[in-house]
């Protein structure tokens, strides 16, 4: 039979949307970002992303017992995520461990895809942070060598590290073109932004998440960042430019699964991620927040989605 009944629940509504034609489309918005961690990194970055994505996809099919190891492309998307949060010059065990963790523990273990509360590629990254710390913080991330991928690495720390006359030294236009010592995804607010447009284009995320995300981080860094650069605006900027704020914003604080679902939800959780990023960076003893905020706004996801449920139609109250 060429015409099939197809009977679903209600509402019946059918959208050519596939899981994996969404999941294409992150690959899509991860290219540009890709090739400039190449161009400024070199042949480990490339390494480092190949071993998370191949760990990623090896684990998820033996996991569900599939011969397929592209599947419904989530996996990979899981795994080259997990890549764009680590320094280049990481161990390859690391970025392997990682992906496995993310795809056992964040995804398999709550039910698969749709079902996970945290982000997967975060989680794996939060159990790589506590256990080999000294590979994830202080002078390891590599200073950016552009076109010559086999250079010898040098690693310093990162703008969010450095303090006074050195934090000066960083403009903000490197910072914006990617040309600054980092983890592989969150050098180019550039490339980010390309990618998280096609994402928008593409109605795969909603403006509010990182909308309120980086208007939180843009007011608080403005207010309490300590007059960075001489200026306000400037400071603001900086803290919107440095660490994870662009990558966490753009792709994993608007996870469909572990994000809320209605329009008010959103920009709780928007400015939740934000609030917590800056307290982290402020106050905290941790340069960089993004990751354990966004991991920590996902905990309470249910609760925000409890709470802002529109009301019925001619719903009447008690």
């Amino acid at each position: 039979m060429e015409n099939k009944l197809v009977i679903t629940p209600s509402p019946h509504i059918r959208t050519p949307e596939t899981t994996k034609a969404i999941m294409m489309d992150v690959l899509i918005a991860l290219f540009p970002v890709v090739v400039v961690a190449v161009l400024l990194f070199g042949y480990q970055a490339l390494v480092t992303m190949v071993v998370a994505v191949l760990a990623a996809m090896i684990t998820e099919a033996v996991v569900l017992r599939k011969k397929d190891l592209i599947s419904d492309g989530s996996a990979a998307v899981t795994g080259l995520l997990l890549a764009m949060t680590l320094p280049a010059t990481v161990p390859w065990w690391m970025p392997a461990i990682g992906s496995v963790v993310a795809i056992i523990l964040g995804k398999q273990m709550f039910g698969g895809l749709g079902n996970n509360a945290f982000n997967p590629a975060l989680v794996g990254r939060a159990v790589l942070v506590v256990s080999w710390a000294t590979h994830m913080a202080g002078d390891v991330w590599p200073v950016p060598k552009p076109f010559s991928p086999f250079a010898d690495v040098v690693t310093a720390a990162t703008p969010l590290e450095k303090e006074g006359a050195e934090l000066l030294e960083v403009p903000l236009m490197d910072m914006f073109l990617g040309n600054i010592g980092g983890s592989l995804g969150e050098t180019s607010a550039l490339a980010l932004l390309i990618g998280g447009f096609w994402l928008f284009f593409r109605g795969h995320i909603d403006w509010r998440v990182p909308g309120c995300f980086f208007a939180t981080v843009f007011l608080m860094g403005a207010i309490f960042g300590g007059g960075i650069y001489e200026n306000l605006v400037l400071t603001g900027v900086f803290h919107l430019l440095a660490g994870g704020v662009m990558i966490g914003a753009l792709f994993m604080a608007t996870d469909m699964v572990t994000s809320p679902v209605t329009g008010l939800g959103k920009v709780i959780f928007g400015v939740g991620c934000g609030l917590i990023t800056m307290i982290i960076r402020l106050w905290g003893n941790y340069p960089e927040g993004v990751m354990f905020a966004i991991l920590l706004m996902n905990a309470v996801t249910p609760i925000i989605d409890r709470f802002t449920v529109p009301r019925k139609f001619g719903e009447v109250k008690e």
